[in-house]
This record gives C-alpha cells, sequence and structure tokens, in this order.
C-alpha cells in the first residue's frame, strides 16, 4: 500500500478548482533572499528542520505542546502561513489525517514533503489492528527518525543549494546526537528487569520504541485518538495490570488522562493499587524553552520517566 499518501483520493478532486494561496517555492540563490521559510506539522520535525538548516530557515510548527495531530484541523491563519512557506514538512502514514486536503493544496504551489517518505516499508509496523495502516509514530524508535534527515536536507538544499554542503553538515552532526541517544535509551531501558519492561498508555503511540527497546506496550487506544476507549478495552487493560502486578500506568501529554484514571481506579477495585507514573510526551512535545520542547528532551524524559516508575515495587493487597 502507498504509506504516504497526503489525503484520500476525493481531497484531490475537492481541490482542484480552489483557488490558489500564496505563490511560495522556488530555489533561492545563494541565500539572497533571506533565510527559507519552513513550516512543519509537528513539533518534532521542527526540531530536526531546525538542526539541519541551522540559521538558513526559519522554522515553525503548527501544532504546539498538549495538541493531538490525529485531530488537528488547520485554521486560516495556519492555511496563510502554509501559504507563504517555501517548504512544508510533514510526518505522513496518516498521522495528519484531518490536514490532508490542505496538504494536496499547498503541494500544487510549493514543496510539501513526507519526512517517512525514505523510511522502508519493511522498517514500518503494520499491526493487524490498525485496519491496512502504517503506524505512524516513527519518532519514538530513535533509529528510524534519523533517517527522515535525509530528505529534509535533500528539500533544503533543492531550495538553497548555496547551502547544500551547510545542510549536509547539520544532518549528520543532528543524526550522530540521534545515534548516541540511541544507545543510551537502549541502555536505561536494559536496567530494567525484563518483567518491569511493560508501558501501558492512553493510546498505541508506543509501538515502535517498544520494538526497538524490549518493552511489551499495552494502549487504551489503538493508532489513533478519534475514538473514545469503551469498557471492553478498559476491561482489557485492568486485567492485565492487576494479573501483571504493574506498578505504574502513564498518561499522554495530549491525550485525555481520564481514560487512564479509569484504569487505575478498576484495578483498585480489584486490590492492586497502580501508580500514575508520570505523563509522557508522546504526539507533542513539550513546551517550547523547555528540555521536553526539544526531541532529544523529549526522549530523555519520557524514558527517565518510565524507568524510574516502573522499578517501583507494586504495593500487595
Amino acid at each position: 500500500m502507498p504509506k504516504n499518501l497526503a489525503a484520500p483520493a476525493f481531497a484531490l478532486l475537492l481541490v482542484a478548482g480552489l483557488p490558489l494561496l500564496g505563490c511560495g517555492g522556488g530555489a533561492v540563490e545563494g541565500g539572497d533572499a533571506g533565510p527559507l521559510r519552513v513550516v512543519t506539522t509537528i513539533g518534532m520535525i521542527a526540531d530536526a528542520a531546525r538542526a539541519v538548516a541551522g540559521p538558513h530557515a526559519e522554522v515553525e510548527s503548527l501544532m504546539q505542546t498538549g495538541v493531538d495531530p490525529h485531530l488537528y484541523k488547520a485554521s486560516e491563519s495556519d492555511v496563510r502561513r502554509l501559504a507563504e512557506a517555501d517548504l512544508i514538512l510533514y510526518n505522513g502514514l496518516h498521522l495528519e489525517g484531518k490536514m490532508g486536503d490542505v496538504l494536496v493544496k499547498m503541494a500544487r504551489t510549493r514543496p510539501v514533503v513526507p519526512v517517512s517518505e525514505e523510511i522502508p516499508e519493511k522498517l514500518l509496523r503494520e499491526p493487524p489492528e490498525f485496519l491496512g495502516q502504517y503506524d505512524p509514530h516513527i519518532w519514538f524508535d530513535v533509529s528510524l527518525w534519523r533517517r527522515t534527515l535525509a530528505p529534509i536536507a535533500r528539500e533544503l538544499a533543492a531550495l538553497d543549494p548555496g547551502h547544500a554542503a551547510d545542510f549536509e553538515a547539520g544532518a549528520a552532526a543532528y543524526g550522530a546526537e540521534l545515534e548516541r541517544l540511541d544507545a543510551w535509551v537502549e541502555e536505561r531501558i536494559g536496567e530494567l528487569p525484563p518483567e518491569r519492561r511493560l508501558l501501558v498508555t492512553a493510546h498505541d503511540a508506543f509501538g515502535y520504541f517498544g520494538r526497538r527497546y524490549g518493552v511489551h506496550v499495552v494502549g487504551l487506544q489503538g493508532i489513533s485518538t478519534v475514538a473514545e476507549p469503551g469498557l471492553q478495552d478498559v476491561e482489557r487493560v485492568v486485567d492485565l495490570v492487576v494479573e501483571r502486578r504493574v506498578p505504574a500506568i502513564f498518561i499522554e501529554s495530549s491525550v485525555p488522562r481520564r481514560a487512564i484514571e479509569a484504569v487505575q481506579a478498576a484495578a483498585r477495585d480489584r486490590g492492586h493499587d497502580v501508580a500514575i507514573g508520570g505523563e509522557l510526551y508522546s504526539d507533542a512535545m513539550g513546551p517550547a524553552g523547555t528540555p521536553e520542547g526539544t526531541y532529544i528532551g523529549m526522549v530523555r524524559h519520557n524514558v527517565e520517566t518510565m524507568v524510574g516508575a516502573l522499578q517501583e515495587t507494586p504495593s500487595t493487597p
């Protein structure tokens, strides 16, 4: 199946007759026109683009901390910012499902690039419960996220050939940082006993993380947060938490906490006092200006939160 459709086929028909907005795009000569204007959907992409571009681009993200990209709809101001961009970068793999028609429209006048496009399909997760779609949460496998740097550098160089060497160097330097981060995550998770490597969260965002670092991941919801978890979902997770004596379960910054709190309450009713182990950043990074407001800081926060809470000894009834 094609892995990076910006929108279903009907969206192409929908936007075909819409008037063009803006006239961005086109190469600049040696940066004489000033920094490139780059707009991304999620913050993780913006962070990578800034690292690759350095001073040669102004990068902004449409979605800020606490925003769920599965549910996000572009506002009028968002459309204006997209129309003024020289380059638009998005995740793809249907993460930004409700923005499909806008992205297709913008692609008529400027580069609109899914950063996941160079990841081989064999490396993408396609669990049966995802109904034929790939899991879009590729940033949770740091080694996989490194593969998004090449298309970013390539697209920047196409627009600003005079700084192509700088973009290549930026991608290499940030890639080295991510390589070190990947090794650190593997080492830190390795400090947990195998029976404690069980991560229970609000939705199935951490599948790549679990596959890469040897953690059993259980989510109340599936790939998307569009639908609320049902009673059967809660009961399924409660059964596991009680049976395995899981010491902690986790809320997510971009997903309402009430479903995880329902699991906690139901487990307590059955004699197991499971803790809320902390808040994880899943579909959005932390606030700007904080360590968690960067991709590397977000990953470090998540891992330290997980390991710290799962090392705790669960109470006995």
